[in-house]
């Protein structure tokens, strides 16, 4: 078998992933079995500083793997390095890695997926496919062309063994996080963050389901004519090929120090972003849940453009709820109400120590601006970094008593990762009106 063939098998094929994972899971449980013993014979200074040299070579092999094998376990990978309470913080700084642009399968690969998925090569079906992929994720590629009657599109194709892999990628990914002991969250709780991942991504595989997505999502923001998303070319779409009509703009990287992007700019397109989220949770209580970079451009007339429809996340309006019952509590320092809030949602553990009110209010004041009334600079935020002074310095017995709330995991992310969209794009505000009206319009 060719080197190109074999890197084929592994990724393309559920027996060829079924393999590398398990290869992955069999040498990081030997690494943790030889840590295990070599700690017996060591000072607890020297066993600590081995622990964190172990989980930062773990945490770069299982990025490495992830990042080759694509599908569901290169989603969960990104998913995870947003979590510094689900991972140690030396295996999620690694995973950051897989928030970066992935390598492209080859063209043959492409090209064979559509002929399976639409019945021709994409030479016969479109009067212009670029061989060259427009952007590479880890579920699929997107590819630029022209239909015949002259339409500049994108065409979004799936992975070939994505979907018929994904029971066996989560199993295997599971096994391989608590045999290295990475997990920090209890059996029941882990259960239902991965459910809830599996759920999703079993949505986000079936690119039908991404096409009802676009044309929900483009009639309810109708009133937003500053907000572009994709219009879907039916015939040239199936389950695992989407087309959509290019939407350009400028990516965050682009606008660094683009003229045309004005303070005063950049502040407008903040502030549409948050009203554009917003509005999503609390109103048509689905909301757009991958905020990678990629999937956000920006224009100069202060249009915000959004892509990939595929990861969806619906809300239970008791989340809501308890959403708006925890900040309002944060607003009011009602820390006892805050802390039964924490309770019904599974974030704060039953038993453990009891949390001193100090505790809560230091980590209100690192989370609570850039939701309140006072303009807050986001460039020179350092919110980021007083979460991890105040990691570090809260006592351990504390911290485990906390764990990720499977129910709001996705919208915890989707708030996490537009906070750095914020903090690139330089956006100096005050959120507070905005949330309060959100808030409202639960009662509506």
């Amino acid at each position: 078998m060719a080197k190109d063939d074999k890197a084929s098998f592994r990724t393309t094929t559920t027996a060829g992933r079924l393999l590398r994972l398990t290869g992955m899971t069999t040498s990081i449980a030997g690494r943790v079995a030889s840590h295990s013993v070599k700690g017996l014979f060591q000072s607890d200074a020297s066993r600590e500083r081995d622990r964190e040299k172990l989980l930062r070579t773990i945490g770069t092999d299982i990025a490495q793997t992830l990042g080759e094998m694509k599908g569901a376990v290169m989603k969960v990978g990104q998913i995870a390095s947003q979590m510094q309470d689900l991972l140690p913080p030396e295996v999620s700084e690694a995973l950051q890695t897989l928030q970066k642009a992935s390598p492209p399968m080859p063209y043959s690969v492409i090209r064979g997926q559509v002929r399976r998925e639409l019945g021709a090569d994409p030479d016969t079906l479109f009067a212009s496919f670029s061989h060259t992929p427009f952007a590479a994720a880890s579920i699929g590629q997107v590819h630029r062309a022209v239909t015949h009657d002259g339409s500049e599109v994108v065409v979004k194709v799936q992975y070939p063994a994505v979907k018929e892999s994904i029971h066996s990628d989560l199993r295997q990914l599971r096994r391989l996080l608590r045999l290295g002991g990475l997990l920090k969250v209890d059996e029941r709780t882990l259960d239902a963050i991965f459910e809830e991942i599996r759920q999703q991504l079993e949505e986000e595989l079936d690119y039908r389901q991404e096409a009802r997505h676009l044309t929900e999502f483009r009639a309810f923001h109708a009133d937003q004519p500053w907000l572009v998303i994709p219009t879907v070319h039916e015939g040239l779409s199936s389950d695992r090929v989407l087309t959509l009509s290019f939407e350009p703009g400028d990516d965050l990287d682009q606008i660094q120090n683009h003229p045309d992007y004005t303070p005063e700019l950049r502040n407008l397109l903040g502030t549409r972003l948050f009203e554009t989220i917003g509005r999503q949770m609390f109103e048509l209580r689905a909301v757009h849940c991958d905020p990678h970079p990629g999937n956000f451009a920006f224009r100069a007339d202060g249009s915000l453009v959004m892509y990939d429809f595929g990861a969806i996340k619906r809300i239970d309006v008791e989340d809501l709820l308890a959403m708006r019952r925890l900040t309002e509590c944060a607003y009011r320092d009602d820390i006892a109400g805050l802390e039964d809030c924490l309770r019904g949602l599974g974030v704060r553990k039953s038993g453990g120590p009891d949390i001193p009110d100090s505790f809560y209010r230091r980590w209100i004041s690192a989370l609570l601006p850039p939701f309140d009334s006072a303009a807050f600079d986001f460039a020179g935020s350092m919110l980021h970094v007083r979460v991890a002074e105040l990691t570090r310095q809260t006592p351990w017995s504390y911290l485990e008593s906390f764990q990720p709330s499977a129910r709001l995991l996705l919208v915890n992310r989707v708030l996490g990762g537009h906070y750095w969209t914020m903090v690139r794009l330089g956006v100096v505000a005050g959120f507070r009106p905005q949330v309060e009206a959100l808030f409202a319009s639960l009662d509506r």
